[in-house]
């Protein structure tokens, strides 16, 4: 038989204060937001976002380890030591073992900080119980990690509307990043369908984006080393981040400089080797074919057609000039 686990008095922390006068506010000090990733993950629910095979959980791995052993994140971004939680709920040990092993023989290092589990209840079944006795048992706690969020999110709520529904699935995270003050990382799917405006690409209603303190967006174009992190938040800026990843070290490495600068030139050779085999297409169709935004492909499309390197007909359609 196990032996118990001794227990201990948890402390209470102070209530959070919700009232003031204005007058009270202003004198008010609050002290800074916690940051798992300065300047990227703060202290609350962030929503990271992108399409299925992406590299969203080398990411997430890699990003949980940075921060347990206090490393630099995406190779250039420095962090706080501390614990991390990453619930790998779409993945075996097997598989874990792998992609770390990989990592470390890239140049990575063991996390003793890092704590691994592929599985836990939902929400609405246990599962807010699991990641608080872990927030209890680790009160320097950098960053807990769902992925997904979708195995977790739990029960939709009777009655309720979608967006209704999706906002109280956000809400049982929020509420327990906001009582710990620990930045909660979800991992999430985009739609199939494309937007003009990348937020709209996550999958659900407005109302999970809204339960969000802050919301990501990883693209990249498949067969493509460089990709985009969109993000945009209640204390981040908003801004789009130049990424590449490298296969064989099972890592992402955050780029200087504009995305648009890195971008560009690879969006532009891919766009011609499409209409090269297809012929002629709206940027809507060229867009779906390359999974890639389609403000982004319509506005480089328009540049390449100014540049004299596509032909725009009538109809709206591009066409790769004759060779």
């Amino acid at each position: 038989m196990t032996t118990p686990r001794p227990l201990t008095a948890v402390p209470t922390p102070p209530a959070r204060r919700t009232r003031w006068t204005d007058a009270d506010l202003m004198r008010e000090e609050f002290p800074p937001p916690k940051w798992a990733v300065p300047g990227l993950l703060a202290e609350g629910v962030n929503l990271l976002a992108g399409a299925p095979k992406l590299g969203k959980s080398w990411l997430s791995l890699g990003l949980g380890a940075d921060i347990a052993n206090g490393d630099c994140v995406l190779g250039s971004i420095e962090v706080e030591r501390g614990p991390v939680l990453y619930c790998a709920l779409e993945d075996t040990g097997r598989r874990l073992q792998r992609r770390r092993k990989q990592q470390i023989a890239a140049g990575g290092r063991a996390a003793k900080m890092l704590t691994l589990e592929t599985a836990c209840p939902t929400m609405t079944a246990g599962g807010e119980d699991v990641l608080r006795e872990w927030l209890e048992d680790n009160p320097t706690a950098r960053l807990v990690i769902i992925d997904t969020f979708e195995k977790m999110r739990g029960a939709v709520i009777p009655g309720v509307s979608a967006y209704s529904g999706d906002y109280a699935a956000g809400a049982r995270f929020k509420q327990l990043a906001d009582e710990y003050s620990v930045p909660f990382l979800l991992i999430h799917h985009v739609r199939k369908q494309g937007a003009d405006d990348w937020q709209n690409l996550v999958s659900g209603t407005a109302g999970l984006t809204g339960a969000m303190d802050a919301t990501l967006v990883l693209e990249r174009g498949r067969g493509q080393a460089d990709g985009v992190l969109h993000v945009t938040g209640r204390d981040v800026e908003e801004a789009d981040y130049a990424m590449t990843f490298d296969a064989h070290a099972g890592a992402w490495t955050k780029l200087d400089g504009p995305a648009a600068d890195h971008l560009v030139a690879d969006t532009r050779a891919t766009i011609l080797r499409l209409l090269r085999d297809h012929g002629p297409l709206t940027p809507k169709a060229i867009a779906e074919a390359l999974e890639l935004n389609p403000s982004t492909i319509r506005q480089t499309c328009k540049r390449m057609a100014d540049d004299g390197q596509l032909h725009k007909t009538t109809g709206g359609e591009y066409s790769a000039p004759q060779q």
